[in-house]
Formats: C-alpha cells, sequence, structure tokens
C-alpha cells in the first residue's frame, strides 16, 4: 500500500478519504515542522501533503526520492520548489478557486476595521478607558463614494470588487491584462495603469500572486505615489510588500493606514508596525472559515488520489 505523510493533520473527513485508498501518517497537530522533521516523516512515502508554511525546496525534494505528489493545502506554492519537483517528476497540487470568497470577505473585514478603528475602540472597551460618548471620539473614514483600487484582478480581486457596490464605491484595478468590457461592466470596474490607480484610489487593495516580478511590487516609490489618505489593504503575500518602505511611509505620513493579514518575513511581524494604532494585523486568516477548509482539505484528498493512482490531479500546477 502506497504511503502519504501530512505535516500537519487535515480535517477528519480528507484524512478518513485518504484513507480508504493508502496509509497515512501525520507529523503534527499543534506546531510547524522544521525541514529535517519534514524529510524523515515523508522518507520511504509516496505522497506529502503540506502547508504553506513548510518548506520545500531542492533539498527536501532530492531526499525523498519515492515520492510522487506533492499536496499543498493552499492556492500558493511558492513555498515548494516547483522547477526542482518538475525535473523528479514529482507532481505538485494546490486548492485553487475554493478560498475566493473567505479571502474577500476577509479584505473587507479588514477594509472596515481600519478605515472604522474597530480594533483601537476594542482595545479601548476591553482595558477600561471608555468613559462615554464624545463628538471625536475615534473618529474613521467612510467608505461610501471612495475609490477602491484593486491590485491584481484574479478570481479574488474580482470578488472583492463585486462586494463594493454595496458600499456604492467606484472601483479601479490594474493588472497585467485588461478584461472584458462584459466583465467590466458586470463589475462596474475600470481598467488604470498602476501610475493612475496610485493617484486616485483611496484604499488600495492586493491581489496578484507572488512571483519574481511581483516580489516588492509596493515599495517607496509606491507610497510616495499614493494619496497621502489611503490605505493599503495586503490579504496576497506578504512579500509583495516591502515592509520597511511600508513603515516608513507610515511613520512619515505618506499613507493613512494599513491592514496587513500576510507578512514579509512570516510568522515574524514588524515591531514598529505592532505599535501602530492606524495598523490592523491579522495573522493569515484569509481562509480561515470551516467551510472553506473543509473544502480545501477535500482537494487536496482528490489530488492525493488521482496522483497515486496514476490519474491526472484535478489540481496540477507543474504538468509534465
Amino acid at each position: 500500500m502506497k504511503e502519504v505523510f501530512m505535516t500537519y493533520k487535515l480535517p477528519d473527513a480528507a484524512v478518513a478519504k485518504i484513507e480508504q485508498h493508502f496509509s497515512v501518517a501525520v507529523g503534527t497537530e499543534d506546531r510547524h515542522l522544521t525541514k529535517e522533521e519534514i524529510i524523515d516523516g515523508a522518507k520511504g512515502k509516496q505522497a506529502l501533503v503540506t502547508l504553506l508554511s513548510d518548506n520545500v525546496d531542492r533539498e527536501v525534494i532530492e531526499a525523498l526520492p519515492q515520492l510522487e505528489v506533492i499536496a499543498n493545502y493552499a492556492v500558493g506554492t511558492n513555498n515548494i520548489d516547483i522547477a526542482g519537483a518538475t525535473e523528479k517528476k514529482v507532481k505538485v497540487t494546490n486548492t485553487p478557486g475554493v478560498l475566493t470568497d473567505a479571502t474577500a470577505d476577509l479584505t473587507w473585514a479588514l477594509i472596515l476595521a481600519v478605515t472604522r478603528r474597530i480594533p483601537e475602540g476594542d482595545r479601548m472597551m476591553r482595558d477600561g478607558q471608555f468613559t462615554g460618548w464624545a463628538p471625536e471620539l475615534l473618529l474613521g473614514s467612510e467608505l461610501n463614494g471612495k475609490t477602491l483600487g484593486i491590485i491584481g484582478f484574479g478570481r479574488i480581486g474580482m470578488a472583492v470588487a463585486k462586494r463594493a457596490a454595496g458600499f456604492n464605491m467606484p472601483v479601479i484595478y490594474h493588472s497585467r491584462r485588461q478584461k472584458s468590457p462584459v466583465i467590466e461592466g458586470e463589475l462596474k470596474a475600470s481598467y488604470r495603469s498602476m501610475e493612475g490607480l496610485l493617484a486616485e484610489a483611496d484604499l488600495v487593495t492586493l491581489h496578484l500572486p507572488l512571483t519574481e516580478q511581483s516580489h516588492y511590487f509596493i515599495d517607496e516609490a509606491v507610497f510616495k505615489r499614493m494619496k497621502d489618505s489611503a490605505y493599503l489593504i495586503n490579504t496576497a503575500r506578504g512579500p509583495i510588500v516591502k515592509e520597511e518602505a511600508l513603515v516608513s511611509a507610515l511613520e512619515n505620513g505618506e499613507i493613512a493606514g494599513a491592514a496587513l493579514d500576510v507578512y514579509e518575513h512570516e510568522p515574524l511581524v514588524h515591531q514598529r508596525l505592532i505599535g501602530m494604532n492606524n495598523v490592523v494585523l491579522a495573522p493569515h486568516t484569509g481562509s480561515a472559515t470551516v467551510e472553506t477548509r473543509n473544502r480545501m482539505a477535500e482537494m487536496v484528498a482528490d489530488n492525493v488520489i488521482a496522483a497515486l493512482n496514476g490519474d491526472t490531479p484535478p489540481n496540477w500546477v507543474n504538468p509534465f
């Protein structure tokens, strides 16, 4: 019987589904494994189920010559050496599509949290600092009529745009390719150059994948072109934003605030961000709903079963 190693326990239904076909071993339920622990756990096994936080580099892949598939429990695969896996004829799979709504919802939760200063109010109440209503207490910014700028207009970016209608917000976007007039009409979204978007947007939200080209896509020059009343939202990938530049922009008043779900050196957070009241910090919870995580786990199970049975996995990212 073929064997599967999971670096972290997935929802029970997905584990049970895989166990109908193969033997399953689980690394841990309470912490992330080191690279050495991943290698030790996956030795002799044909499938490796990983988290986005697992570093599956060339060293790991070469240490596991029997490996047939790496099934990532995420839509992104930047934690895996795709070229190295392809060279060794190891299939890599992901879980696209199912986390679109959850991530779009969290984006809007962060937008509301930072513009209406909700975490500040929560801390005030818990610390016993609220002494009664006051005319200028925690004044925030309205969303009605403000311009939403979306960078990266794939599934998640478009889902974020769709939700903007409820706030009566004009939507502008920038991506590698402009969408068709039909899609733009349905979403009431208008294409802009990067420069045009930064000049117009009251909120800039990021929804592009992490690639060599998008690393530090948001840097000092970008912050200088944004409105000083604008907010940055990032639920994409941490290294898309040059964090030191973000800190400087916030400290210098180049932008009004930021709300982040991902970080450049995750799980570490820049210490100066932690002390800023105009910054909302979330612990990478874009897909963190029961429904979404269960659907993701189901996709992992389907990918593993197909790959180990010699079939084409539904979400194969490195066809060879």
